[in-house]
């Protein structure tokens, strides 16, 4: 799940980063508002914190 977590956290700053340049050029949800998959990383990471305590 923490592998989950960084794949989303690392697609959040390619979404960040492609809103502020011409590659979303059809209005993606994910483009307009990054922080959406951001907060899906952070849950991911909760949730993967939540399941590995033994």
């Amino acid at each position: 799940m923490f592998f989950v977590a960084a794949v989303l956290t690392i697609l959040s700053g390619l979404f960040y980063a492609a809103s502020r340049v011409a590659m979303c050029q059809y209005g993606s949800p994910f483009c307009d508002n990054p922080l959406l998959v951001l907060v899906a990383a952070g849950l991911a990471a909760c949730w993967g914190a939540f399941v590995s305590v033994r």
